[in-house]
């Protein structure tokens, strides 16, 4: 039995995880059956066509290889976050073992997930939205295509993969709104702002100018094809270094922080903009209160005489 293309099986079924997430999921957990064999040596393509089945390693496993195992590849340049994401794999995995009768103990489970340093995250000031937003040159299809790109995302939050997978039937000019696929397939509703809806249908008229798509997907490439999630990074990287030269690290998600903060900046409910995000929990919301707490001091030493 291949235990991991099993666990893969069921991650696609009934988890609903994107593919990138996926991904990381599997290779996490054949780097530490990697790692159960060889150790912290190097090993060859030859040493791996001998390997002991994967089920077999991780039914041997304990607490301390995973912990082993997790030290190993923090000394080697991953990250905290990065093995939190790999502990958070062998658990899952460990799960699923227990569930189908192929452990009768998840050793992940009592390894302690190593402390993450909260960041808060970097939102663009009221000008420098502006001044993206207002980037793109409009007198040619791509420009009206990434202006609509930026508009949308700054007005709605959503993540650049859940505008990637917009379909020209999740529109409702008429509401204002977007029927948004999110994480784990769940559905939710983002709302359009004025401006958003605007150079969203300016985009569309101009749609079939672009390689004349035979698809659904709402923004496309030059070619027609349905525009990538990366293509979408690049949109934003080309319009932040044309009028945000100083910025860096500046991204899709950077609008979606961008979005949240002058939400709460405007005195916006947190479980409103919980919604809107597309959050399960409150706590993955409440790192923005940050944010706004700190834009609350700056009003008060500006405004109050005594500050």
């Amino acid at each position: 039995m291949d235990v991991i293309v099993e666990f893969e099986n069921h991650l696609v079924a009934e988890r609903g995880l994107s593919k990138h997430t996926l991904r990381a999921y599997i290779q996490d957990i054949r780097q530490f059956c990697q790692y159960l064999e060889f150790g912290p040596r190097a090993f060859t393509e030859r040493d791996l066509e001998n390997t002991k089945p994967e089920l077999e390693l991780l039914q041997r496993a304990n607490r301390n290889d995973i912990r082993s195992f997790l030290a190993h590849v923090q000394t080697h340049g991953d990250t905290a976050r990065t093995s939190a994401r790999k502990l958070a794999s062998l658990r899952a995995i460990y799960k699923f073992m227990e569930r189908i009768g192929l452990t009768e103990s998840n050793p992940a489970r009592a390894v302690r997930s190593p402390r993450l340093e909260k960041t808060l995250p970097d939102a663009l000031s009221i000008p420098e939205v502006t001044a993206l937003l207002e980037a793109p040159e409009v007198s040619e299809p791509l420009g009206i295509r990434d202006r609509a790109i930026l508009e949308t995302l700054y007005s709605t939050g959503i993540r650049a993969s859940e505008l990637a997978g917009l379909r020209l039937a999740d529109i409702d000019f008429v509401g204002g709104t977007l029927r948004i696929l999110g994480k784990r397939r769940k559905e939710r509703i983002a709302y359009l702002g004025k401006y958003a809806a605007e150079a969203l249908q300016t985009y569309l008229d101009i749609r079939a100018q672009l390689g004349k798509p035979t698809h659904t997907f709402v923004f496309v490439n030059a070619r027609g094809g349905p525009l990538t999630t990366r293509s979408v990074q690049r949109v934003i990287e080309r319009y932040v270094r044309k009028v945000l030269p100083t910025r860096r690290h500046v991204s899709p998600h950077t609008l979606r922080h961008t979005f949240a903060t002058h939400m709460l900046n405007g005195g916006a409910d947190l479980r409103v903009v919980q919604e809107l995000l597309g959050h399960e929990s409150l706590s993955s919301t409440q790192i923005y209160t940050h944010v706004s707490i700190d834009r609350l001091k700056e009003v008060y030493r500006e405004t109050h005489p005594h500050a």
